[in-house]
């Protein structure tokens, strides 16, 4: 591991914890050049995911671009840290259990769709409004016309 202070190659690890969720392994390093302190998050991966895109390319999975985009639809939203970084990793942990090491961003966006509805609505609207590629307000009208229906309670009538 790099110094980000001075790019030195060598580091000492000095301590070494589970996060509180237990999704990464927290290590205080120390620099033997210049002595810099400093905190490294390493993740225990269980497999290779690639992403195939819609128009057919692949690229590697990057979880940074995935809690990116999560937090873009949640930006000003009242959303602990915490729920998002533990959203961030189940969605993960369920790409990486689905068995299949190429997945369809199409099922990605699926995904990270589901677990922002029960989120938070206003982050749903905003990811769907990309996801979807919404051009028009009555894309709008229709989405929220969804999630209205889905709210809704079923009603059996009254048998006389």
């Amino acid at each position: 591991m790099r110094c980000p202070f001075c790019g030195f190659a060598d580091t000492q690890v000095k301590d070494s914890r589970p996060t509180e969720d237990g999704s990464a392994i927290r290590r205080r390093r120390v620099c033997t050049e210049c002595n810099g302190r400093f905190t490294t998050f390493e993740r225990v991966q269980l497999r290779e995911l690639t992403v195939i895109k819609r128009n057919n390319r692949r690229v590697p999975f990057d979880r940074d671009k995935l809690m990116r985009s999560i937090q873009i639809a949640l930006r000003k939203r009242p959303v602990d840290p915490d729920r998002v970084e533990r959203l961030v990793s189940g969605i993960v942990r369920q790409l990486e259990a689905s068995g299949e090491s190429e997945i369809p961003a199409e099922n990605i966006g699926r995904i990270v769709m589901e677990a922002l509805k029960a989120l938070d609505d206003v982050a749903y609207v905003r990811f769907a409004s990309v996801y979807r590629n919404f051009r028009e307000p009555k894309d709008f009208e229709q989405l929220i016309g969804e999630m209205a229906e889905d709210e809704e309670p079923s009603v059996e009538p009254k048998r006389p």
